[in-house]
């Protein structure tokens, strides 16, 4: 509707609210992403819209960098992200003489944001450090458990040597395999939760380094988690292979089935950061 009325009205563009601020202001305020991609492909025809500045002498790039109320994302590591990358996106489009505006209090856009954002980056550091407190410690002890899977093998050992008795069913195969995977992803999960732990976190931490370095440890710990109870199954079903057999691959769906409810509440949380960390542009911020 916005672009009808300029492509009928070209000078519409220069219409003022009572802040002084005309469409562009309100886009990049509002976080409009759509309407902001199409307002900066005209930046040459609108340039006098965009170098505008509100009655507080804001130009688009510091309404870029203020914080405001609305926070649609369920995670302050998330909405974090999603800010730095939004205020990049805008300044990267804006020509290079915007960055040095300084505001009626004399302050640049880049001043303002570490201002303005200074209390979600201590919520994100705060609501990081707890989850990674808390997956850290089911991730140990995951470790723990999977270590003690690979000392106990079942079947035992051949007589006077050190071959496994049923080193060629295929069920053992699965179990020695899948502990091995349990093993590893959760002492990578938890090293990868240390390093999130271990140093200070900054303003800049939470645009790539941050997000992935969390994305990496949970994607370990969902692995060694699913491998663990594969690992548990395949260990189990030699002891109720003979008195069930296939009525036995019944009653491991319905163990799957707690699992597959936690993945389904946590998997729209998981692919929130799987698309964030690896986009540069923002995605549409949710409603």
């Amino acid at each position: 509707m916005v672009m009808r009325i300029l492509d009928l009205f070209p000078t519409a563009i220069m219409d003022r609210n009572s802040a002084n601020k005309n469409i562009v202001h309100l886009a990049v305020e509002n976080r409009r992403i759509q309407l902001y991609e199409k307002l900066v492909r005209k930046i040459i025809t609108y340039e006098k819209a965009f170098r505008a500045v509100d009655n507080k002498g804001n130009s688009v790039l510091h309404l870029a960098a203020t914080l405001g109320d609305h926070r649609p994302f369920p995670s302050a590591i998330l909405q974090m992200q999603w800010e730095i990358k939004w205020y990049k996106y805008v300044k990267n489009s804006m020509p290079r003489d915007f960055c040095m505006i300084f505001n009626n209090e004399h302050r640049t856009a880049k001043q303002m944001f570490r201002e303005s954002h200074k209390e979600l980056v201590k919520e994100g550091s705060e609501s990081l450090i707890s989850t990674s407190n808390s997956c850290s410690l089911v991730a140990t002890v995951v470790t723990t458990v999977a270590f003690a899977t690979i000392a106990s093998i079942p079947g035992g050992m051949e007589e006077g040597g050190s071959t496994p008795n049923l080193k060629h069913d295929p069920g053992f195969i699965v179990f020695a395999i899948s502990s091995l995977i349990a093993l590893s992803c959760s002492i990578t999960s938890v090293i990868a939760f240390l390093g999130i732990l271990t140093p200070r976190h900054s303003l800049k931490d939470f645009e790539k380094q941050l997000p992935k370095s969390l994305l990496l440890a949970l994607t370990f710990l969902f692995i060694s988690l699913a491998a663990m109870l594969v690992s548990f199954c395949a260990g189990h079903f030699f002891l109720v292979r003979y008195e069930f057999h296939h009525k036995a691959f019944l009653m491991y769906g319905v163990v799957f089935l707690p699992v597959a409810y936690f993945a389904m509440k946590q998997f729209p949380f998981y692919v929130d950061h799987v698309l964030d960390a690896f986009k540069t542009v923002p995605r549409h911020m949710p409603s």
